[in-house]
């Protein structure tokens, strides 16, 4: 059995690769930050788990010399983009210096057959020219928030310690990832959020930001599978986009969802839930990866935004 190892386990995406690692028969392990966030983690009976800041080096240091893994995958991260603008130097330090303290780990431990997948973000493309739309790897780089220079680093860093140091490295470019057990710091999440707390009584009015935009979506049960493909078939050093294909206006995925609701709602425009940036268009072109692995995405977006309203129907 091979040993995977997450970081960031404990966290939206890796709770659920947690589980479909499991389900492919990998001994599992990976780090949490706190015990809270281990809540909506399925299965720990069959997880070895570290409570891990990976800004402590020594400490990650010693559990990768303990568990010495196969695989690891690196989602451990500040990931909101608005969170970003609100403290950009704790989003560098964080998914920066923790990644740089997890290579060096590995690089100073000799694990040079272990396969790292750097998750980098489509964020790194920015605002992009309409003719570059879908988005291909060879788009250029085009950040408009904080978090999006962070995941450049990181992104190029990953690829910088597979030229140096032959690191076996893998780096992917997800774009947008839903569904059941998001923060609501995310749009769709916090649609769903807002939807049942109307439906529950709490609130009255659902405010809303930019809904202008256009986004990929991809439930985040088909992303997990993409992550264990790309570790397993990806070309070292190399980068592949991870999407649908679609884009969605903003405004047509809240429409999608009122329609799901039980209860009317009511809709109301918030000058502070707008971001100082918002990129008009991402859309994937995922050509690259499927012509390497064949994956797409197999669930609709219909099913992704009524399992996560029933996600938030189900907490008190």
């Amino acid at each position: 059995m091979k040993k995977a190892f997450i970081t960031g386990l404990s966290g939206f995406v890796g709770s659920h690769l947690s589980k479909h690692l499991l389900e492919k028969n990998f001994l599992v392990s990976g780090t949490y930050f706190t015990e809270e966030s281990l809540a909506g983690v399925g299965e720990k009976d069959r997880l070895e788990l570290y409570q891990l800041d990976l800004l402590d080096e020594k400490k990650t240091h010693s559990i990768l010399n303990s568990v010495k893994p196969d695989y690891i995958f690196h989602l451990a991260a500040v990931s909101s983009p608005r969170e970003s603008f609100k403290d950009p130097k704790k989003t560098f330090e964080n998914n920066i210096t923790s990644q740089i303290n997890l290579l060096e780990s590995v690089r100073k431990l000799g694990l040079i057959d272990t396969r790292i997948l750097i998750v980098s973000s489509a964020e790194v493309y920015g605002h992009v020219d309409p003719k570059n739309i879908p988005i291909n790897e060879n788009t250029p780089l085009n950040p408009t928030n904080p978090y999006a220079v962070s995941k450049i680093s990181q992104d190029y860093l990953g690829l910088q310690y597979f030229l140096t140091n032959k690191l076996k490295i893998i780096r992917v470019r997800p774009f947008n990832h839903v569904g059941p057990g998001q923060s609501p710091d995310f749009v769709i999440s916090a649609f769903a959020k807002k939807i049942t707390d109307i439906e529950k009584g709490k609130e009255e009015v659902m405010k809303v930001g930019n809904l202008t935009s256009k986004r990929d979506f991809t439930d985040v049960r088909d992303m997990v599978k993409a992550y264990l493909l790309a570790i397993e078939k990806g070309e070292l050093g190399e980068v592949y986009n991870l999407g649908s294909g679609k884009s969605y206006f903003i405004s047509d995925i809240l429409e999608m969802m009122k329609k799901m609701a039980k209860v009317e709602i009511i809709t109301e425009n918030d000058p502070d839930l707008m971001l100082p940036s918002d990129d008009p268009e991402l859309r994937c072109d995922f050509t690259k990866f499927h012509e390497l692995t064949g994956w797409k995405t197999e669930i609709p977006i219909e099913k992704t935004l009524i399992d996560t309203l029933d996600y938030w129907r189900n907490k008190n």
